[in-house]
């Protein structure tokens, strides 16, 4: 759950020319805190590029050029002192990235007997940001103000640093997130499962609305990498599978069976095949289904690739069934936050202890599991032709967050996301990840205000609170983000 690529940031600070001559040390302090700005986003893992301390016109053009050049994913224009905006739009017009307005004040206060013109000078970073806010506005320039303290102090005052940098380290990982998306690529195995019109996608809307790559992968690619599986690395892959998964026997579903070494076998040579299949065509993810017909190798191949795709899911290129594409990028989404994110839909409410139950067959996360995943035999898959090996969890207990990724009748993708709570207790046997989960509405409201939005009926299921960051990378992408609860 880590992220592949950092964003690439470009900073530049902004002042008056005019007042360099005039107040002598005042440039070297703006610079002097701006260096500060740029060693706090690389220590969050930032590429930056800086443009330096843009003072004229001419400068943020030079500064616009720059970021275009570099390709950046966000600018940040730190505001030192008063600067017009005309001097200041320049430098976000030529690359047009989403802005991260920085009105971050050196000292807490000012000692308002003693603090002369050039002191004030070097602290009234507020002064110009609404003026620079109307020009980006105007301008159509996306644009997003964070305000706060430049260093730490103790006192009152240390809520407005801690704020505004948790603030600012949610932007950077989400424009972290946003480019990972943008170089993403997503590979579509077999087709959609027939007949689910909420799942139908269009894949050049993903191209160009989250500028990922959707490569079309036939059964025969992951035929020919499963041919390819060497004893060696069958071997190996078994011995993985008993360090990450509990095999357990014959349950009390009727449709349960016990694992069998030749189940284990053939399952451990397709995930090797699907490892093989991932490097070859470099995907950052992948959704799949294939129907099958009549116990045909397409079937077979179908049915045995939930522990490869568990595998894969937990070490970050997330799996979806059924030819979900949009959940996948939720999933992608959510992996990269740190939440994990678990193919998941709804199972059902209950009303004697006001939760829902969510999970799914096939792969999950099992790296965000609550203990070490089953691995259940089952002599059927439920609506789906095959038999096979089938993995069953819950997710860990405490915060959790679901993120949806739906599109509207206008053809635009939307997200749709809701905090909430894993709780302990019961959960179904079945070979299927599945957890109790709460939200900030009883069952019946949550199911109501959730459906209001036309969501697809897959999300990924993440732990942790990520809601302020997934509002962000929204913000970023231009999507439109509906919260429920």
């Amino acid at each position: 759950m880590t992220l592949q690529k950092q964003a690439k940031i470009g900073v530049f600070g902004i002042g008056l020319a005019a007042y360099w001559p005039q107040f002598e040390n005042l440039k070297p302090a703006l610079e002097g805190y701006q260096r500060d700005v740029e060693a706090k986003l690389v220590g969050m893992g930032a590429q930056v590029v800086s443009a330096g301390l843009v003072d004229d016109a001419p400068g943020a053009v030079r500064a616009g050029e720059l970021f275009a050049a570099e390709n950046v994913d966000m600018i940040v224009c730190y505001v030192g002192t008063y600067s017009t905006s005309s001097q200041v739009l320049p430098a976000v017009q030529r690359r047009r990235a989403p802005v991260l307005i920085l009105n971050l004040q050196p000292i807490p206060a000012m000692d308002y007997l003693s603090t002369d013109t050039a002191k004030w000078l070097e602290y009234c970073c507020a002064c110009c940001v609404p003026e620079i806010s109307n020009a980006f506005a105007r301008a159509e320039i996306q644009f997003n103000v964070v305000s706060g303290l430049l260093h730490d102090v103790e006192g009152h005052a240390h809520q407005y640093y801690e704020r505004a940098w948790r603030e600012i380290s949610e932007w950077v990982q989400a424009a972290s997130v946003m480019r990972e998306l943008s170089y993403a690529r997503i590979g579509f195995l077999g087709h959609t499962y027939p007949g689910m019109l909420d799942m139908y996608s269009d894949f050049t809307m993903h191209h160009g609305q989250l500028g990922a790559h959707i490569e079309v992968l036939e059964m025969d690619d992951l035929h020919a990498r499963v041919q390819g599986a060497t004893d060696a690395e069958i071997a190996r892959k078994i011995e993985e599978i008993h360090s990450v998964f509990e095999i357990v026997g014959k349950g009390t579903d009727k449709i349960s069976q016990d694992v069998t070494p030749e189940a284990l076998h053939w399952s451990a040579k397709v995930a090797v095949g699907l490892d093989r299949l991932v490097a070859d065509f470099d995907l950052n993810g992948l959704t799949y289904y294939y129907r099958g017909l009549g116990g045909n190798a397409n079937e077979e191949l179908g049915a045995s690739v939930i522990i490869g795709n568990s595998l894969l899911t937990a070490r970050g290129i997330p799996a979806s069934g059924e030819g979900d594409l949009k959940t996948c990028i939720a999933m992608l989404i959510m992996d990269r936050l740190g939440a994990g994110g678990s193919y998941t839909e709804f199972y059902a409410m209950d009303f004697n202890e006001d939760f829902v139950l969510m999970g799914h067959d096939g792969p999950g996360h099992v790296a965000i599991a609550d203990r070490k995943p089953v691995l259940r035999g089952l002599g059927l898959y439920h609506g789906k032709r095959g038999y096979g090996l089938s993995v069953e969890f819950n997710v860990k207990k405490g915060p959790i967050t679901i993120l949806g990724m739906t599109q509207t009748a206008q053809g635009r993708l939307k997200m749709l996301a809701s905090q909430g709570e894993s709780i302990s207790g019961d959960t179904l046997r079945i070979g299927n990840t599945n957890s109790r989960l709460k939200f900030g509405l009883d069952p019946a409201e949550f199911m109501d205000r959730w459906c209001e939005h036309g969501p697809t009926h897959h999300c990924a299921l993440g732990v942790g609170h990520k809601l302020p960051a997934v509002k962000k990378l929204a913000r970023l992408l231009n999507l439109e983000l509906a919260v429920v609860g």
